[in-house]
């Protein structure tokens, strides 16, 4: 028999007792002849205390019995095992757990990340323009639809995308120098974009590369990157504000954004159109924006379309010497699509965010 100390958890009163192993649990000697056994699986460890291992009674509150350490071996293999942390940590250690949780979220972590990558192709197209149309109707009247500029946009986007028939290319009368490809084809132009912009072949370049994030279904990748799951599961009917910020904003990988730019290079090539005007674009705007500083104009095309000299290195050296370019639409067509806003008295004005 071993010395122990005991509250019955229906007193305060520490009693001093004995306790002894057997094969159906701990038999505790309660003095004056009486005992009590609890069996060994409802014994749970708690805590080291003045010298003992404490041990609790399940489904009797307050019960513990406290045991001299160290323990005889016969105890040791019939209480419960210390925890100290619980669970697998005290079965391996607390390094090798550190080791394995941090192995298991960078796994985590990596899926998650990825998995945008291969969930987007498989999204039907008919939610894509659910969630397109829905984002375009959240604008609130900002579209500028005047039929000559429209008529004239759209001449432009079949000039380098012959198959554009399921695209759906759109003015917004928003001062923002920016450009953004929403779900199901949609493409948005602000007008501070057209107000930067010389001339048509410089917005072609801008054009066609948002044409390549469409093509290549970034934009479903960046908004499941960037909202999760739920933009999905929750359909065309949840925060549609959330999900246009979010589009427009849409950050996209350096490799998205070179495979957006090699697609609007080659669509240029096909139509003939010269790529030396983007990249001036480009270069005009990094200017700005370092004289300006970064934080200054808010959703800049800069913020969603990170520039480098890599990227207008590209466009210049797609550049054929020698080549008879044509412009992408006549000068009255730009004038259209620079009016656009301009000529529509019913368009709505103000900032989106």
């Amino acid at each position: 028999m071993i010395p122990a100390w005991h509250y019955d958890g229906q007193t305060a009163t520490r009693y001093e007792v004995y306790v002894v192993a057997q094969d159906d649990g701990l038999r505790l000697d309660l003095g004056e002849g009486r005992s009590d056994v609890a069996p060994w699986g409802d014994l749970f460890w708690i805590d080291k205390r003045d010298g003992a291992s404490v041990f609790g009674r399940k489904g009797a509150d307050g019960w513990r019995v406290g045991i001299p350490l160290p323990m005889t071996d016969l105890l040791v293999r019939r209480l419960p095992p210390q925890s100290r942390y619980g669970g697998l940590v005290d079965k391996f250690g607390i390094w090798p757990a550190v080791a394995g949780f941090t192995a298991l979220s960078a796994a985590v972590v990596l899926v998650l990340w990825k998995a945008p990558d291969v969930v987007a192709p498989l999204v039907p197209m008919s939610w894509e323009q659910k969630m397109g149309d829905a984002m375009v109707g959240d604008l609130g009247g900002r579209i500028c639809d005047g039929a000559e500029g429209q008529k004239a946009l759209d001449a432009l986007v079949r000039r380098i995308d012959p198959d554009a028939a399921n695209l759906r290319v759109r003015i917004v009368n928003v001062d923002m120098v920016n450009a953004a490809a929403l779900p199901g084809g949609q493409i948005l132009i602000f007008r501070g974009l057209l107000q930067e912009a010389k001339n048509p072949d410089e917005l072609a370049g801008v054009l066609g590369h948002e044409i390549g994030h469409v093509r290549n279904r970034d934009v479903m990748q960046a908004l499941l990157r960037q909202m999760g799951l739920s933009l999905l599961l929750g359909g065309v009917g949840g925060d549609v504000g959330g999900a246009l910020n979010s589009a427009i904003s849409a950050s996209y990988s350096r490799a998205a954004e070179s495979r957006a730019d090699d697609y609007a290079i080659n669509l240029m090539r096909t139509a003939n159109v010269s790529p030396l005007p983007t990249a001036g674009f480009f270069d005009r705007l990094a200017a700005d924006e370092r004289k300006l500083g970064k934080g200054a104009v808010a959703m800049s095309y800069m913020s969603s379309h990170p520039l480098s000299d890599e990227r207008r290195k590209v466009f210049l050296a797609s550049a054929r010497k020698g080549a008879a370019y044509a412009p992408a639409v006549t000068p009255q067509q730009w004038r259209a699509i620079v009016d656009a806003c301009a000529n529509d008295p019913d368009v709505k004005e103000g900032d989106l965010f």
